[in-house]
């Protein structure tokens, strides 16, 4: 199974996709890299570059460009159609900020028109803030953080398409009710939202530390007072019913990579094809992507919950599923994250069907194993791979439940 997309995409010939773009503006590329790359388990490709751009003054600057292939490519981008390997080909091709499935970066990327925006919430900015982009995932959303050079209060500005707003903002005033959760002090039709920055620091960065962090139980005192207002939301679809998807993007992106076993790949989705069930209990609020990212600490305590865009009607357990797979793959290489993994596990079995809860935790692992090529680091192969068998861990795990074998190892201190 192969995507020629990813071959013309990651290839030489992508520089000569973007230097025609760049020539649409009187530009020449000097120099191309790859920054990330996403396949779909449709098998559409969307590779995000940053170039070296010598414009026509003869000044040279860095710019981001964007190539999608399939559904990737988004309404209103341009599509440059030819033949690569013997079959024909369009590339839909961007740069930002220009990006055509979210119309409002052109406001959140321009300092004068951001400033109007600000202005208008009642925020005082400077004329002219400082824009640093924080994330970017082309086609779907961006964040930004907004400040100035003098110093004063941050904003986060979340870019989104634009009919998402309205579900943004309610999630926002629904959450805020009851948990530490920025409120949204602007928004606009044309795909954003503006947020205060919230107190502390994120949990995942003070696990490469000795700083104070949270117990098990205030993290369960965060899931207990999602508010049940989240229930009349749309439900979401946990891990476990995203196998079929995650395994066709693994299969697309390591066919041809022997580092990545084959029989690995497979064994570990048809076991999870195997384990998954109907929902284990009644559906209650979730936050829907609950990990150390979107956890803010200060003083050891929890400051501030983000990322709340998934939030609504879901299953518990797929909770703690979801922090023990991210933790589990941090631990792979930070110790305390692995330690602290040790400590919510214990916490959550007692919670939760320990069986069903390690099938639940390896469908997550088996989910970020696609993560490693998406960077597209040196040695992204050989941590799909080690992923993948630690997703084999945790299922060994399930099946250890019910007999008297020892567990296997999953975190370094787990018992």
């Amino acid at each position: 199974m192969s995507v020629p997309a990813l071959n013309l995409l990651l290839g030489p010939d992508a520089a000569d996709i973007l230097a025609a773009a760049a020539g649409e503006y009187e530009a020449d590329l000097t120099a191309l890299r790859v920054a990330d790359a996403h396949v779909a388990p449709t098998g559409g490709v969307r590779v995000r570059y940053v170039a070296d751009v010598r414009r026509a003054d003869g000044s040279v600057r860095g710019e981001v460009f964007v190539a999608a292939t399939g559904d990737r490519i988004p309404a209103g981008a341009a599509v440059l159609a030819g033949e690569f390997a013997g079959t024909p080909v369009e590339v839909g091709v961007w740069r930002w900020p220009q990006d055509p499935a979210l119309p409002g970066m052109a406001v959140a990327a321009h300092p004068a028109r951001l400033a109007e925006l600000l202005a208008s919430a009642g925020l005082t900015v400077p004329p002219a803030p400082r824009i640093s982009v924080r994330a970017y995932r082309p086609g779907q959303r961006a964040v930004l953080e907004i400040g100035s050079e003098a110093g004063g209060p941050r904003w986060f500005v979340k870019v989104v398409r634009p009919a998402l707003v309205p579900e943004l903002q309610l999630r926002h005033r629904l959450l805020g009710a009851a948990l530490p959760v920025p409120p949204v002090v602007a928004a606009d039709e044309r795909g954003l939202i503006v947020l205060p920055e919230a107190p502390g620091t994120v949990l995942r960065q003070l696990l490469a530390t000795d700083a104070a962090i949270p117990s098990p139980q205030e993290l369960q005192d965060v899931l207990d007072a999602l508010p049940a207002t989240l229930l009349e939301l749309p439900t979401g679809r946990g891990h476990l019913r995203r196998i079929e998807d995650s395994a066709r993007v693994l299969a697309l992106t390591t066919a041809a990579n022997p580092a990545v076993p084959e029989r690995l790949r497979e064994s570990v989705a048809d076991q999870l094809r195997s384990a998954a069930s109907e929902p284990a209990g009644p559906l209650v609020p979730v936050h829907g992507d609950f990990y150390e990212a979107q956890l803010l600490i200060e003083h050891g305590r929890i400051s501030g919950v983000i990322d709340v865009d998934s939030a609504g009607p879901g299953e518990r357990v797929d909770e703690w599923a979801n922090l023990l797979g991210h933790l589990s793959v941090f631990g792979l290489r930070t110790p305390r994250a692995a330690a602290y993994g040790a400590e919510i596990l214990a916490h959550a079995r007692r919670r939760t069907d320990a069986a069903d809860l390690a099938v639940r935790t390896a469908a997550v692992v088996f989910g970020l194993a696609t993560g490693p090529f998406r960077t597209q680091r040196d040695g992204w192969a050989q941590r799909t791979r080690e992923r993948l068998e630690l997703a084999q861990r945790w299922l060994s795990s399930m099946r250890t439940h019910s007999s008297s074998a020892p567990a296997p190892l999953i975190f370094a201190t787990d018992s």
